[in-house]
């Protein structure tokens, strides 16, 4: 089991989570969450005439985290392979002896571990969601102030032509709203598990449905069809949209890191006191993008092992359930460290549109290449128009060498070279990408 403390707590912990969002995770989140899980068992059994009223009252008054000692739980767990046996036990020595009979009854440990974690990720993904939402908006916000501010795009790895900085946020944006919205349904999607012992419910008779379907009601959770105890898709559903809030906040790091970098200085974090160096007093390190990339490294390799443990065998899995709990918390613990410093990174994010513009004419216009060569293929064709831009290309000066090549003069004047060279000219239809980019994200209650 994880320690009884947040997962935020520690020399490490604190430099991957997001406290918010720790707090539904931590041990006493789980047990609240199992906690919660049995007295709403008992007031569904009592619902549907199965439980007495009065034993499901006291068993209710008794399913109370601070009463149960989590570390002592953990370690009785080695003995039956989950913390839910021995938390009934404590459960069924607290409440007075005539309810005694009807605590945990007609259901099994994965029922309440199961809806316990359901909890706990519903619960944790109202404060990593708020995260996301300050990403978004953070965003929007430069895609909207730079819509217009030109730098150099670049591909592989090399400058490749003009484009703006409020395309690079408006991607951003795009990707973490998709990011948002497939969360939110992932989450609002997750059930309250009840099957009993193998999936039938026989314990509660023909009650067995109603008590299920009053079950999710009094945890505020969807009901299934059936039990989904080796039907894993709520959870994969939940891994797949972790994954894809990584990598989107991932692409956001990866893209500011890259713009930081002294070389290229379009770009830094904002933050007073943040982003010092033990050994270096002038640096500056872009803190917040180095730990969303690293948890962003991590997010495969958990959703990899929730995927690899989806396939149960019969009507209750020997090892492969047991293998979801700790990556599925982990996650939702990544996945809320890189949201809120997502946010944070966006929202102090200084630009510098001098130094983008001082790095797009770096190379006398060589980026332009491509709207030379559009403008003169009309004239010669294509692939002709091709090889005699690159031919000016290699000159000394990109311009003089356009100018001096008789086969361009002959169909571009020197005011049309330059009209070719100016990068406000060759943006296509960027400003209109970032407006729509931006109109969606409003739709989409962003």
């Amino acid at each position: 089991m994880r320690p009884s403390s947040s997962p935020s707590d520690g020399l490490l912990g604190g430099l991957s989570g997001a406290p918010d969002v720790d707090a539904e995770l931590g041990d006493p989140a789980l047990l609240r969450a199992m906690l919660d899980a049995e007295a709403a068992l008992a007031r569904a059994a009592a619902d549907a005439g199965v439980v007495p009223p009065a034993a499901a009252d006291a068993i209710a008054a008794q399913c109370h985290a601070e009463r149960y000692d989590a570390v002592a739980l953990g370690r009785a767990a080695d003995a039956a392979g989950n913390p839910v046996v021995p938390l009934v036990r404590e459960l069924t020595a607290a409440v007075p002896e005539p309810a005694r009979p009807w605590v945990h009854a007609g259901a099994t440990s994965q029922d309440v571990l199961d809806t316990a974690l359901t909890l706990v990720a519903v619960r944790a993904s109202g404060p990593l969601l708020r995260h996301l939402d300050g990403a978004v908006d953070a965003a929007a916000h430069l895609a909207d102030t730079h819509r217009d501010t030109v730098m150099v795009a670049r591909t592989l790895g090399q400058q490749a032509a003009p484009t703006t900085f409020g395309l690079k946020a408006a991607g951003w944006l795009t990707g973490l709203v998709d990011a948002r919205d497939r969360l939110r349904r992932a989450a609002a999607a997750q059930p309250a598990q009840l099957g009993g012992a193998v999936g039938t419910l026989a314990a509660f008779g023909p009650a067995g449905p109603q008590v299920a379907e009053r079950f999710a009601a009094r945890l505020g959770l969807p009901a299934t069809a059936l039990p989904w105890h080796t039907r894993r898709q709520p959870r994969l559903d939940l891994a797949a949209a972790c994954g894809g809030l990584l990598a989107a906040t991932g692409k956001v790091a990866l893209d500011v890191g890259l713009l930081a970098q002294t070389e290229i200085g379009e770009v830094a974090e904002g933050g007073t006191g943040r982003g010092g160096s033990s050994a270096m007093p002038h640096k500056r390190n872009p803190v917040d993008s180095i730990l969303v990339t690293a948890a962003t490294r991590r997010g495969p390799g958990l959703v990899a092992t929730l995927f690899a443990a989806a396939v149960h065998e019969h009507e209750r899995a020997a090892g492969a359930w047991h293998a979801e709990w700790e990556p599925l918390l982990d996650l939702l613990h990544s996945a809320g460290g890189a949201a809120a410093r997502c946010a944070r990174m966006l929202a102090g994010l200084r630009v510098q549109p001098e130094r983008m513009r001082e790095n797009l004419d770096a190379t006398g216009g060589l980026v332009l290449a491509e709207a030379v060569a559009a403008r003169l293929a009309p004239a010669v064709g294509r692939d002709a128009a091709h090889d005699l831009v690159a031919r000016a290309a290699a000159a000394p000066s990109f311009r003089a060498g356009l100018l001096a090549d008789p086969g361009i003069r002959a169909h571009l004047s020197e005011a049309a070279v330059d009209e070719a060279l100016d990068p406000h000219r060759w943006l296509g239809s960027a400003g209109w990408f970032v407006d729509r980019a931006l109109a969606a994200a409003r739709e989409a209650g962003g």
